[in-house]
């Protein structure tokens, strides 16, 4: 037995449940979806999609007739009983969002927990992913990444959430709708710092499509001045926090105390004291006396 918010639901006999398929669908240019994926949506009972009329296109686009059904933030909890009940009847379902990979900032997850709690099938269809496409031609390094969704809607949330990844030394992706693009950028210029690189990738696989590398600050300025790049689906690739080196690295107050006391005494007691009196490292503050002495 499970229970998903009062509703309750048998564990499915795998012998007779259906397969809950959860399909990717292209961002932008049609010729992106796979074979396998306009296979699958021809042949279940029923698509879970998240906007039946903006999926209704697509699916007329390739002659697919298969009834949809609503999927959406607003009523999946509630919904997910029905979808589960034609599964434990033996009926396939497809799930798929208005464009990419669903549960990636759309609906789908609780479908999906629910199924899979009941001992239902789930199989992915992979294909079309905004960041996943963003990143693979942003230029910043991919082998390590973390996907933040959207950044919050308020000034406050927006500084809250970047300060908490000010010193995150892995590549950053947010998705930002095009109405908070530019006050997105503001935050991540004024939190982070203006020479932070970040990529607007914007449209992607449509006609307008764009990828810009700039630093916070210029990035800023360059989509001020183009109302053109404030429009459509954005995603926003930032490069990850670097520990500074060298001066960068020691408190201006540890630098003027060790400025002090290499006028009086050799490099190695001076960094030695300055550690003492800052607590900043003791090598680190030697490397520096050193590289000081060296001007």
């Amino acid at each position: 037995m499970c229970v998903f918010s009062g509703w309750r639901c048998s564990v499915a006999d795998p012998t007779s449940a259906g397969v809950l398929y959860v399909v990717a669908t292209p961002i932008g240019n049609l010729d992106d979806i796979s074979a396998r994926a306009l296979r699958v949506l021809g042949d279940v009972a029923l698509i879970a999609a998240e906007d039946t009329r903006h999926s209704q296109r697509l699916l007329q686009h390739f002659g697919i007739t298969t009834p949809l059904q609503a999927c959406h933030e607003h009523n999946e909890r509630e919904q997910g009983g029905r979808f589960l009940s034609r599964l434990l009847a033996g009926d396939d379902v497809a799930l798929i969002s208005d464009a990419g990979t669903p549960l990636i900032s759309d609906p789908g997850f609780h479908l999906v927990r629910q199924a899979r709690a009941a001992g239902v099938r789930v199989v992915p269809v992979p294909g079309p992913s905004a960041l996943i496409t963003a990143l693979s031609a942003a230029g910043l390094p991919s082998d390590r990444f973390i996907f933040e969704g959207f950044l919050p809607a308020k000034a406050a949330g927006r500084r809250a959430r970047l300060e908490a990844l000010r010193e995150e030394p892995r590549t950053l992706i947010f998705y930002e709708a095009p109405h908070r693009l530019l006050e997105s950028l503001e935050a991540l210029r004024d939190t982070l710092g203006a020479e932070r690189q970040v990529v607007l990738a914007r449209e992607l696989t449509k006609t307008f499509e764009t990828l810009k590398g700039l630093p916070a600050g210029e990035l800023c300025e360059w989509v001020r001045a183009d109302a053109n790049q404030q429009r459509g689906e954005c995603v926003l690739l930032v490069a990850g926090w670097q520990a500074p080196e060298g001066d960068e690295a020691v408190s201006a107050e540890a630098l003027r105390v060790l400025d002090l006391l290499l006028a009086e005494l050799p490099v190695k007691r001076a960094a030695a004291l300055a550690a003492e009196i800052t607590g900043a490292r003791k090598n680190l503050l030697y490397q520096v006396a050193l590289e000081r002495q060296s001007k």
